[in-house]
This record gives C-alpha cells, sequence and structure tokens, in this order.
C-alpha cells in the first residue's frame, strides 16, 4: 500500500503548479527530487503520467485521470489528519504555510518563532517563495502575502499594516547623474530591477500621481532575483532601486542611500495571513490566528529588516 501511495501528493504538486520546479518550491524539495518520484511512479505504474518540455509539463490522459481521482483523496487524508490533531487539548500537528520570501527573514524571526515556543506541540512546513501558488489546490493550511493579491473568497488577518515602496540612490550616484523629478526620468537612470524568477518578466515600477497609480518600465542596468543584492549595489553607487523603505530606512539613516520621488510613493495594504473560509480551520491554524491578533496588538509593525521582496501586485 505504502508503495502504491509514494509519490501521489509529488504527482498532485506537478500537476497543479504544471512544472517540476514550480511543484519542488512548494513542496520544499528540489526540481531533481520532483523529477524522480515522477519518474518511479511512472515505472511503478507502467505508464506515462506527464509529457515534459523544456518550459512546462502537461498531463497526459492516464495522468489526467490519475489526477483526478487522487486530488479529491488527497484533501481528505489532510482533512482526517488534521481532525485527528483536534483530539488533544493542545494545539498540535504540523501547519504547512506558503509565503513571499519576505516571511522568511521577518515573520521567521519574529511572529513564528514566538508561535511555536508558544505551541510546542506544533511542527511548521514553511515553503518561502514569490511565485503566485493556489494555497488550496498546494495543500496548505495558510499563506502570507500582500492584501491586494489575496483572492477575495478568503479570510485575511493583518499582519504588518500599510507598507510604502521606495526609490533610493546612492549620493554620489545622485551627484554624478542627478535626482528625478518624475517616474518618467528613470528612463534616463541606471536601475537595479528584480524578478521572482528567472523566466518571470522585470517588475514594473509602480507610483501614483493625483490618486491615478500608474506603472513604469525601467531600463535594468542590473535585472537579480535577489532584491537584497540590488540594495546593496545602490549602496555602492551603481544606481537606483525600489524597495519597501523598511528595509531601506537604516541606510537611509546613516546617509548611504538616499529616497528620491517620494511624493509618488504612496502608501499600499501590507501583508496578511490568509486561508480558505470555506475549509474548516485546524485547531494550529486558529492558535497561529489568536497568536497573531496578540502580536499585533503588541505593535510590531514592519519588524526589523523589513520586507525582503519589492513585488506587489500580480500582473499577466
Amino acid at each position: 500500500m505504502t508503495d502504491e501511495l509514494d509519490g501521489m501528493a509529488t504527482f498532485v504538486a506537478v500537476a497543479e503548479a504544471k512544472g517540476f520546479r514550480a511543484a519542488g518550491e512548494r513542496l520544499g524539495v528540489s526540481h531533481s527530487a520532483v523529477s524522480q518520484a515522477i519518474r518511479r511512479l511512472e515505472e511503478r505504474l507502467g505508464v506515462a503520467l506527464v509529457q515534459r518540455t523544456t518550459r512546462s509539463v502537461r498531463l497526459t490522459e492516464a495522468g489526467e485521470r490519475l489526477h483526478a481521482a487522487v486530488r479529491p483523496a488527497l484533501e481528505e487524508v489532510r482533512a482526517a489528519i488534521a481532525g485527528v490533531g483536534e483530539l488533544g487539548d493542545e494545539p498540535r500537528g504540523t501547519l504547512r504555510l506558503h509565503g513571499s520570501t519576505v516571511t522568511e527573514t521577518t515573520f521567521v524571526e519574529s511572529l513564528l518563532a514566538d508561535f511555536l515556543t508558544s505551541y510546542p506541540h506544533v511542527r511548521l512546513d514553511f515553503v518561502g517563495s514569490d511565485v503566485a501558488v493556489d494555497i488550496v489546490a498546494g495543500g496548505y493550511d495558510a499563506g502570507i502575502q500582500l492584501g491586494e493579491v489575496i483572492d477575495k473568497d478568503m479570510i485575511a488577518i493583518p499582519v504588518t499594516g500599510d507598507m510604502r515602496l521606495a526609490v533610493v540612490g546612492a549620493p554620489a550616484y545622485l551627484a554624478r547623474r542627478g535626482v528625478p523629478k518624475h517616474p518618467r526620468d528613470l528612463a534616463e537612470h541606471d536601475c537595479l530591477n528584480w524578478h521572482p524568477t528567472p523566466d518571470a518578466p522585470p517588475y514594473r515600477w509602480e507610483f501614483t500621481e493625483d490618486a491615478r497609480e500608474f506603472a513604469i518600465t525601467v531600463p535594468a542596468r542590473v535585472l537579480s532575483t535577489n532584491s537584497g543584492m540590488n540594495r546593496r549595489l545602490a549602496i555602492a553607487g551603481v544606481g537606483l532601486t525600489l524597495s519597501f523603505d523598511a528595509h531601506v530606512r537604516d541606510a537611509i539613516a546613516r546617509g548611504e542611500l538616499v529616497s528620491v520621488l517620494d511624493e509618488y510613493c504612496a502608501p499600499f495594504p501590507g501583508y496578511y495571513l490568509y486561508y480558505p473560509q470555506r475549509r474548516q480551520a485546524s485547531k494550529a491554524l486558529r492558535a497561529l490566528v489568536e497568536h497573531l491578533r496578540s502580536w499585533r496588538r503588541e505593535g510590531p509593525g514592519t519588524r526589523r529588516g523589513g520586507p525582503a521582496s519589492t513585488v506587489r501586485k500580480r500582473r499577466g
């Protein structure tokens, strides 16, 4: 029985994510581990389940039939496991969370660390990625994400409060290249830009003017999946970058960076913990929600370091 079930969760993740790499990010394992698990499953069943290309995978007819049968069964198994954990007096079991990379630095160091200390019988399975996921299809209990990209049918509890982006550069760079007066002036500057994955398009810098939002495609002197590196390059005088203001506040105070175009950088809703309202929350998730509300009452705001990435809206 174990052999027959081995690899099914991985197969469902591949089917939902439409790729081995994206499935690995959901599951917290490597691309090669996912590929090997699918290959072993196909060999055991004696039939091809996916058709592989250089950029994605597509289910075969056999894969489609297996996915249709296995996904609801896995949901029932996860619900049953969560139900068993409800029988104890204290929250226990595994809490599966998905969050953007900001949660790997800010929330794990504060909110989640405090929560795990308070509830020693709860285990955490956390996946941090800037790739948008369906937390229901991925089998997560909840996610942590910017409020404006969370589906309306989710229950959402604020984590950080409002946030703001800032365009920053080193004093030496601004002295050499001049200070942009309007976002359109960025076309004449060296910009240090970001994208969530190597295949994703560069982030379009978002601004507000006269209560109207607009986005600018900036010329990228550097394009990186690491916004922290962009900030360090900005301090070195290479160009301008866009970052959450909480992440550059200390560098500005030290005089290493200068914030420009502030009048065009309006606040927006920050990070939220969210989960499906149609699914009964486990005792561990309910404990996390209550812990979050208590944590918020203590006034953490955007704690030390602030967000790690600069992506705001989900764009097509």
